[in-house]
C-alpha cells in the first residue's frame, strides 16, 4: 500500500444523493480544498449517485461534472433504489485505491479527510468516523446510541457510530463484500469477518443547513433485521446448519417435550388430547423443526451469495470523467 501522502495514491469519493441540490457544489468544493492542503498533486474522483431525486440534483450534477470532467462522474438511477444499491454502483464505478463514502448533506466535514488517510497509512484497512459531538435532535441521537451499543455488543467490532456514513475503506476491502438493504452500515462488520483491519476516528459533525434528513425511526428497524442477518452470514457461513439446525433441532425438542406430556396424559387418564391447543403447538414446533433445518439453512445461503449488487440496466444516465 502506497503512502497516503504519496502523488500517486488514488482516491475516490462515493456519495449518494437524493435531493440535496443545494450542497453538491460546496461539498465537492470541500473536498478538492482539503486534498489541495494536504498534497496539491493528489489525484481523486467524486461519484455522485443520483438516487432517486427530483428536486434538480441531477441537472446540478451534470452541471458539475461539464465544470469539473476530469474529477467529477454523475450517475442517475432510475428510481430510488436505497443507499445501500447507491453505494454498491458508486463502488463498481470507483477507480481509487482508497474510496471514502460521505453523505452529500455537507453534515459529514471534508476537512477531516486528513484524519482518514492518516489512519489508512498507519496500517488499518477501514477507518469509520464517530459523530462524538453530534449534531442531531435527540430523537436521532439516542436510539442511534443505543443501536450502536448493541452493535458492537453483537458483532465483536468496538465501533462507536455504525450509522455515520463518513467512511474510508481500502480498495480490496470492497471487492469481497456485497451489500443490500441497510448492510452499508455493517461494512466494517463483514470486512473484520475476512480479516481486515478495522480503525476509528472522531470527527467533526455540522449542523444540516439546507434540506431535510430522509431517515425515521424505521431505519433503525430494518437495521435490526439486517443486523440478525449480518450475524448469521459472518458466525455461520461457513457453518449455516450450526445456526439453522440449531434452532430446528430446539424447536423438535419443545415439541417432543410437549407431545409426549400430552401422550402421558392420555395413556393414564385416557382423555381426549386432540381438541387441546396445546397439541397443535407441540406439532407446529415439529413442523417448525423440520422448516427451519431443510429450508431455513437453503434460504439464508441463497440470499447471501445471490447477486444483489447494481447493474447496468438501473443506470438511466452517466456523466462526466470519460
Amino acid at each position: 500500500m502506497k503512502s497516503s501522502n504519496s502523488s500517486a495514491l488514488f482516491l475516490s469519493f462515493v456519495i449518494p444523493v437524493k435531493d440535496e441540490v443545494q450542497t453538491l457544489a460546496g461539498l465537492y468544493q470541500g473536498i478538492s480544498d482539503a486534498l489541495k492542503q494536504r498534497d496539491k498533486d493528489l489525484r481523486f474522483e467524486v461519484i455522485f449517485i443520483d438516487d432517486g431525486s427530483t428536486d434538480g440534483s441531477w441537472a446540478e450534477m451534470t452541471r458539475l461534472t461539464e465544470q469539473y470532467p476530469d474529477a467529477i462522474k454523475a450517475i442517475k438511477l432510475r428510481r430510488n433504489f436505497g443507499k445501500a444499491f447507491a453505494l454498491s454502483t458508486g463502488f463498481s464505478e470507483s477507480k481509487g485505491d482508497i474510496i471514502f463514502t460521505m453523505d452529500a448533506d455537507l453534515q459529514d466535514d471534508p476537512a477531516e479527510i486528513p484524519k482518514f488517510l492518516d489512519k489508512i497509512a498507519e496500517g488499518y484497512d477501514v477507518v469509520s468516523g464517530w459523530k462524538s459531538n453530534r449534531q442531531d435532535p435527540l430523537s436521532k441521537t439516542l436510539p442511534s446510541k443505543f443501536f450502536n451499543k448493541i452493535t458492537a455488543k453483537l458483532t465483536g467490532v468496538s465501533l462507536h457510530d455504525f450509522n455515520c456514513g463518513f467512511k474510508a475503506y481500502k480498495k480490496e476491502v470492497l471487492e469481497g463484500i456485497k451489500i443490500y438493504g441497510e448492510l452499508h452500515r455493517y461494512i466494517p462488520v463483514l470486512a473484520h469477518e475476512l480479516g481486515f483491519i478495522s480503525a476509528e476516528v472522531s470527527i467533526k459533525h455540522n449542523k444540516r443547513e439546507f434540506g431535510v434528513s430522509k431517515y425515521g425511526w424505521e431505519r433503525y428497524a430494518r437495521g435490526l433485521l439486517d443486523l440478525l442477518t449480518v450475524l448469521a452470514t459472518t458466525r455461520y457461513l461457513k457453518k449455516p446448519g450450526h445456526l439453522f439446525g440449531g434452532l430446528g433441532v430446539l424447536s423438535g425438542i419443545v415439541g417432543t417435550i410437549i407431545l409426549s406430556y400430552l401422550g402421558i396424559l392420555w395413556l393414564i387418564d385416557d382423555s381426549p388430547i386432540g381438541t387441546r391447543p396445546l397439541f397443535a403447538v407441540g406439532i407446529l414446533m415439529v413442523i417448525l423443526s423440520i422448516q427451519m433445518i431443510s429450508i431455513g439453512v437453503l434460504a439464508e445461503l441463497i440470499t447471501r451469495h445471490s447477486d444483489s449488487g447494481p447493474s447496468d440496466s438501473a443506470i438511466a444516465d452517466k456523466r462526466g470523467c470519460s
